[in-house]
């Protein structure tokens, strides 16, 4: 049976700290909504695209220039212009051709997409309504609670050890659970029933997006995305789960006509 490594003993402190920090930013920033939500929506994504580029072995000015092409359709993103629109959402593909054509790097390309669209898809929610930004947000919350607290109580098999040594069924089980039980739990506020179901298909693809950035960094050989988050690493370390649930939980908004 293995024990905590000691260091990160040590650090839960910092951890804690950081963590509680962050869910304040986040929590203020969702409230506000508008530009403030816009504002710390696109400073996530300016430093996740960066973080991408490193994952994928790009040097700092290939890395810069694809912060620059991703700044075109966040800005569009802004209260003050488009919005969460159809431009945008071109501007976001454009800013993928631009980058692979200039860079020759995919790769590269592919992270205005990975880390853009998520952006879109919170503005978008946002711009819907508090509580279904809230539920987008805050289920892939619950579901990592959830799988924390059911993989450490549970155990058992390994979810995919080779790509994340610490993952377990258990706790998938536990995160699509908590997940599920949070969706539901917002209903009594007014979340459509339609969306409070779907919550587990969420959390599923929340655990999904933390094992390809675990993949991601197992291939790049780090340890963490960054080293902006004390305690935490980067902030792609941070909203992996999130990045594939906002754009779905947007689609489904607009397909069920649920905000």
């Amino acid at each position: 049976m293995s024990e905590v490594p000691p260091r990160k003993n040590a650090d839960l402190p910092v951890r804690a700290a950081v963590g509680i920090a962050l869910i304040a930013v986040a929590g203020l920033a969702l409230w506000l909504g508008g530009f403030a939500f816009w504002l710390l929506a696109t400073v996530a994504g300016i430093v996740m695209i960066d973080e991408w580029g490193k994952l994928h072995g790009a040097m700092p000015a290939r890395r810069k220039l694809a912060q620059y092409a991703l700044m075109v359709p966040l800005a569009i993103m802004a209260p003050v212009a488009a919005g969460a629109s159809f431009l945008a959402l071109g501007l976001v593909f454009g800013a993928f051709f631009f980058l692979a054509i200039v860079t020759r790097s995919g790769a590269l390309g592919a992270g205005a997409v990975y880390v853009g669209l998520p952006v879109l898809a919170l503005v978008f929610l946002r711009e819907q309504g508090l509580l279904v930004a809230f539920w987008a947000m805050a289920l892939v919350w619950a579901c990592d609670i959830g799988a924390y607290f059911a993989g450490r109580a549970i155990g058992g098999p390994k979810l995919i050890p080779a790509v994340s040594p610490n993952k377990t069924w258990a706790g998938l089980g536990g995160g699509v659970v908590a997940a599920g039980s949070f969706g539901l739990a917002l209903t009594v506020w007014g979340l459509p029933l339609a969306l409070a179901v779907s919550s587990p298909l969420l959390a599923v693809l929340a655990q999904a997006g933390d094992l390809y950035e675990s993949w991601l960094k197992r291939r790049a050989g780090v340890k963490d995305s960054g080293n902006i988050l004390p305690g935490h690493g980067g902030v792609l370390d941070r909203l992996d789960g999130l990045v594939p649930v906002a754009p779905v939980a947007a689609v489904l908004v607009l397909l069920l006509g649920a905000a």
